[in-house]
């Protein structure tokens, strides 16, 4: 060491400089070296961690999977808390008219309290909704099917017809535990306290809930299912907080009171004040006007109907109301879905001049006064105006408000009339008393769209907002109900795109990115297509915060 020090004395000051500069870099290219080292023998795993807060809009009213409605807060919080049925099996046998399932359940589940899960549930679940007393929105979906108790753990369904898409069913089916159903009467489910402190089998567990002295529910406490039968969540506790609109969630994630939170208007991104990690989703849903041609002869003309959708620009409307986070729709298969053929898609083009000069052939002039087409037929004197039932929801009124403008350039008035959506729903859809109404139909991720074309769905309740009547669309789409073979399905799907857009039922416009705001260090979020809102949590026990590396 004495020698080392009688060397570094005997430098002049320039080979002192020179040996520190040369002793800095050799310890940075160590530090570099090092850490590469590291990095390069380990990898950056998730770790368990506290806590997540989420924020929702509105209120719980049934956190039961047999119960629960379109109320997107109890969808969100069955998701939290129920895992789905084919998740919850070992396996399932399909036989070969495609007419019997047979799922197998893993060995030993419980429900959250412990108890045991078997196929009494799965069983008890299926005859709950089948009967007309308990009011499940699931009645439809499950008519006609017959289950079996095969074992504790095997279940039978058999179909009176052959469904090509069953397997769906099985996977969005969450069950609810006989143990404490079973001794309550059907008609007298909404009213159990269990709706509000449920029990389920998901990837959390309920805790506790707290609301203000007017009953509004502000919090629920999750907690991670130690009887999950997946893997367990990296996020032990899960807080979801509840606000009376979009306004008080956004104020709330910048006062960092939530981590995160869905549903979030592309307009809204400006006004986040935290930094953020935005995730974008696909979810099988589209917005159309949908056109009772039964209401207007003129609306049954097809050159008018090619005008309405001539002049319709799509691509402003994504633009200007959606930030472009939104695709534009020409059909009622989405380029998401399995089984959408683009040479059957009809494009989608915006001519205000191709438009006019449609009405211009067929004899509508403008009236000098009003700007309206008007044109004598018989003795009685019609005009291209038009009324379209809007429910309020700023970005579909937005829509109206942009279609109506460009409309008038070609001497069509369009008369929105904004509605409350539930009046919508409860009234306006269950007569069909309407000319156009804009709303949107929610898919499931397959190309079945039976229930929003078939002419047995014209009336209430079923989904043909269009009272679409068309023999030969009909056949097709039985046809493709029953046809398990994907390859040969293909020609019914190209058959079945092409004539619904021949015909013009309706003016598909858009479907818009689901948008969901995170903390910057939340990963494990994969789902690119979600099939609705609440299946953003379908994957939530992935989710983490924190991570830490390992040796390889």
């Amino acid at each position: 060491m004495n020698r080392l020090y009688q060397i570094f004395n005997s430098f002049t000051k320039t080979e002192r400089y020179i040996f520190w500069a040369a002793f800095s870099i050799f310890l940075a290219a160590s530090a570099l070296w090092t850490i590469f080292t590291i990095r390069n023998s380990t990898v950056e795993v998730p770790v368990r961690s506290s806590r997540y807060q989420e924020g929702v809009v509105g209120q719980p009213i049934a956190i039961n999977p047999i119960l629960a409605g379109t109320n997107d807060v109890d969808r969100d919080l069955i998701e939290l808390l129920f895992d789905g049925l084919i998740n919850l099996s070992e396996n399932y046998k399909v036989s070969a008219d495609g007419q019997t399932w047979n799922v197998i359940l893993k060995p030993d589940l419980r429900w959250s309290n412990g108890k045991s899960l078997t196929s009494d549930d799965v069983i008890f679940t299926i005859d709950a909704i089948q009967n007309s007393d308990s009011r499940s929105p699931l009645f439809l979906t499950w008519q006609g099917i017959v289950v079996d108790r095969i074992s504790e753990r095997e279940v039978e369904f058999t179909l009176r017809t052959p469904y090509a898409f069953f397997l769906d069913n099985l996977k969005d089916l969450k069950i609810i535990p006989k143990h404490i159903f079973g001794t309550i009467p059907v008609e007298n489910f909404r009213l159990s306290n269990f709706n509000l402190e449920p029990t389920g089998n998901g990837p959390y567990k309920y805790i506790s809930f707290e609301k203000r002295s007017d009953g509004f529910i502000t919090d629920y406490l999750l907690a991670s299912n130690e009887y999950f039968t997946g893997e367990k969540p990296y996020i032990k506790e899960l807080t979801v907080r509840f606000y009376q609109d979009s306004n008080q969630l956004l104020k709330a994630f910048n006062r960092k009171k939530v981590d995160g939170f869905g549903g979030l208007n592309p307009n809204n991104l400006k006004e986040l004040k935290l930094g953020y990690k935005l995730f974008e989703k696909s979810i099988p849903q589209y917005y159309a006007i949908f056109i009772n041609k039964n209401s207007a002869p003129t609306l049954a003309n097809q050159k008018i109907l090619s005008a309405l959708n001539l002049a319709t620009d799509k691509q402003k409307i994504v633009d200007q109301i959606f930030g472009n986070k939104a695709t534009v729709i020409n059909e009622p298969i989405l380029p998401i879905i399995n089984g959408y053929e683009l040479s059957a898609d009809p494009g989608n083009e915006f001519s205000i001049e191709r438009a006019g000069s449609l009405l211009d052939e067929e004899g509508w002039l403008k009236n000098e006064k009003t700007g309206v087409r008007e044109k004598k037929i018989g003795k009685q004197l019609a005009s291209l105006e038009y009324s379209i039932v809007v429910p309020q929801i700023p970005f579909l009124v937005e829509t109206v408000n942009i279609i109506r403008s460009d409309w008038e350039k070609i001497g069509i008035k369009l008369n929105p009339i904004i509605l409350n959506p539930a009046d919508i729903a409860n009234e306006v859809i269950k007569t069909r008393n309407y000319q156009m109404i804009i709303f949107g139909n929610i898919l499931r991720n397959n190309p079945d769209i039976f229930s929003f074309w078939h002419s047995s769905e014209r009336f209430y309740p079923g989904l043909n907002l269009a009272l679409y009547d068309n023999k030969k669309v009909d056949a097709l789409l039985e046809s493709i109900r029953k046809n398990p073979d994907e390859n040969s399905r293909k020609d019914d799907l190209v058959k079945l795109q092409k004539l619904i857009s021949e015909d013009k039922p309706a003016i598909f416009l858009y479907s818009p990115a689901y948008l969901y705001a995170g903390p910057k260090n939340l990963g494990g979020v994969e789902e690119k297509i979600i099939t609705t809102p609440s299946k953003r949590f379908q994957d939530i026990n992935k989710w983490y915060l924190e991570t830490r590396r390992v040796f390889k």
